[in-house]
C-alpha cells in the first residue's frame, strides 16, 4: 500500500518565527542587553541622588565613571547638572519635578528586557529587531540633546551622564547589528502585533516608574511654600541702592546677591531659564561676602566681590539721572562668566583685579574705588542690616516674603509658582514684618 506524501507538520505551519540561524543575532543582542544594563545602572544612580535631595538637605552625590565609586560632597559637574533646570520636567507643578534620569531608567530597563528576551528566544523576527532598533534610538537622540545642553547651556559635564551616553551608544550599535544580521525573510512591518505590543510595553515601563516616583516624593510644607521663611522690615529703597535686573513687569522682587558667588550664578541661571522671571519685576541688592568692604564677614569668602560690586554701581551711574541698566547687566554677566579667574586674581592682587575691570569697562574708570561708590556700597550693606538679612547669598524676596533657602535650587520653580499664586499672595500678606532693625555696625 502506497502512503500519501507527507504534509508539512503543524508546528512548521504555525511557527511564526523564521528559520534563520539564531547565532547571527544573539551576540549583537547580548551587546545591546549589556549596554542597556549599564545604562540602567547609571540612570539608577542619578535618580537616587536626585531623590535624596528632595528632603531639602545637602547630600553627597555620585560623580564617577567607575560603577560603585564613593559619592562626592561639594561642588561638581554632576551637582551642577542636577541642579540645572534641564534635569527634570514639570518643576512648576511638582517640587523638584520628575527627573529625566527616572525616564532613562525606565527606558533602559525596558531595552534590557527586550534584548534579553530576543537573545534567549534566538529567532527574532525582523519586526522585533526593527522595533528594538527604533526603541534604542530614543536614548541616543536624548544623548545628543542633553550632551549639547550640558556643554552649551549648563557649562558643565556630568560623569554619570557620560556613562549614560556611552551606554546609549552601545545599545544602539548592538540593536543595529542585530537587525542587519537578522536572516529572517519576513519584512519589517511597524503595524504588526509585536511592534505595537512592544510600544505599549515601553509606555507601561515609563508610566509605572513615574507613578511610583510621584507616590513617594515628599510633600512640601504648604505654609513655607506659600508664605516663605520670614519677611523684610521694609522693601523701600530711600538711598537708591537697588539695581534693576533683566525680568518682566510683574510682582516686585528683590535678589540679594554677590557677583562672585557661585551659588548666585547658579541661582540666576535657573531663574533665567524658567518662565517665571517674566512674572517678576526683579531688582538686586549687592551683598558682597568680602571683608574688604563688608564688616559683617571676618574673611573674604569671595575675594574681589567688593571691587566687582563697585563696578556694577559705577557702570549703572551714581548720579541723580537715569541709570544705565544695560551697562550694569554687562558687568554682572562678565563677573558670572569669569568668577573663578577673578577670585583667584583678587586673592593675590586686588589692584590687578581693579585694573582689569577698568580695562574691560573703561566707563568705570575714575569712579571705581572712589569715595562716592564706596559710600553707595556701604548704604547697600546697611539696607541689608536694617532688614535683618542673614549673611548669605543668594536670597530672593517676593514682595516682602523671603523664599526659604532650601527652595532656591530644585524647588525654585514649584515654590515661586506657589508664592505668585492667589493663595500665595494671601498667605504672604498675613505675615507680619519683624521689628525694625536700625542700620548699624562699623563699616
Amino acid at each position: 500500500m502506497q502512503l500519501p506524501p507527507q504534509s508539512p507538520s503543524l508546528e512548521g505551519q504555525f511557527d511564526a518565527r523564521p528559520a534563520g540561524a539564531p547565532s547571527a543575532t544573539r551576540v549583537p543582542l547580548i551587546i545591546a542587553a549589556a549596554g542597556a544594563l549599564l545604562g540602567s545602572f547609571f540612570s539608577a544612580l542619578s535618580t537616587s541622588d536626585f531623590m535624596q535631595h528632595l528632603d531639602r538637605q545637602v547630600h553627597a552625590i555620585h560623580c564617577s565613571f567607575i560603577p560603585g565609586a564613593a559619592k562626592e560632597l561639594g561642588e561638581s559637574g554632576c551637582k551642577t547638572v542636577m541642579m540645572s533646570p534641564y534635569s527634570s520636567f514639570f518643576r512648576e507643578s511638582v517640587w523638584g519635578g520628575v527627573p529625566v534620569a527616572l525616564w532613562a531608567l525606565a527606558t533602559f530597563a525596558f531595552l534590557t528586557y527586550r534584548a534579553v528576551l530576543l537573545a534567549w528566544r534566538g529567532k527574532p523576527t525582523r519586526t522585533e529587531t526593527g522595533f528594538l532598533l527604533l526603541a534604542s534610538a530614543l536614548p541616543l537622540v536624548m544623548t545628543l540633546i542633553y550632551g549639547f545642553l550640558s556643554v552649551a547651556k549648563v557649562g558643565a559635564t556630568c560623569k554619570v551622564c557620560i556613562g549614560i551616553y556611552v551606554a546609549s551608544t552601545v545599545v544602539f550599535v548592538g540593536a543595529l547589528l542585530a537587525h542587519l544580521k537578522n536572516a529572517a525573510t519576513e519584512d519589517f512591518t511597524p503595524s504588526r502585533g509585536p511592534f505595537v505590543g512592544g510600544f505599549f510595553e515601553g509606555v507601561a515601563f515609563v508610566a509605572l516608574l513615574s507613578v511610583t516616583y510621584l507616590g513617594f516624593t515628599p510633600t512640601p510644607d504648604a505654609k513655607k511654600t506659600l508664605a516663605g521663611c520670614g519677611t523684610l522690615v521694609s522693601a523701600d529703597d530711600p538711598n537708591a541702592v537697588m539695581l534693576p535686573l533683566p525680568s518682566g513687569d510683574g510682582e516686585p522682587a528683590i535678589e540679594v546677591l554677590d557677583p562672585l558667588c557661585p551659588a548666585c550664578k547658579a541661582f540666576d541661571e535657573r531663574l533665567r531659564a524658567s518662565s517665571l522671571s517674566s512674572r517678576l519685576n526683579l531688582k538686586a541688592v549687592l551683598f558682597p561676602l568680602d571683608n574688604t568692604c563688608n564688616w559683617m564677614v571676618t574673611e573674604a569668602l569671595h575675594p574681589g566681590a567688593c571691587a566687582v560690586s563697585e563696578a556694577m554701581l559705577c557702570a549703572g551711574g551714581l548720579g541723580a539721572g537715569p541709570r544705565d541698566e544695560k551697562a550694569t547687566h554687562e558687568v554682572l554677566a562678565w563677573a558670572f562668566k569669569n568668577q573663578e579667574a577673578l577670585r583667584e586674581l583678587a586673592k593675590t592682587n586686588e589692584a590687578g583685579l581693579r585694573a582689569k575691570i577698568e580695562t574691560t569697562f573703561p566707563k568705570v574708570k575714575g569712579c571705581l574705588g572712589g569715595a562716592q561708590v564706596k559710600n553707595k556700597l556701604t548704604k547697600s550693606l546697611r539696607w541689608a542690616v536694617g532688614n535683618a538679612i542673614p549673611v548669605l547669598t543668594p536670597q530672593l524676596f517676593v514682595g516682602n516674603a523671603r523664599m526659604c533657602d532650601e527652595d532656591t535650587d530644585l524647588g525654585l520653580e514649584f515654590t515661586l509658582t506657589q508664592m505668585l499664586s492667589k493663595q500665595g499672595k494671601a498667605a504672604r500678606a498675613q505675615v507680619k514684618p519683624p521689628p525694625k532693625h536700625a542700620p548699624g555696625g562699623t563699616p
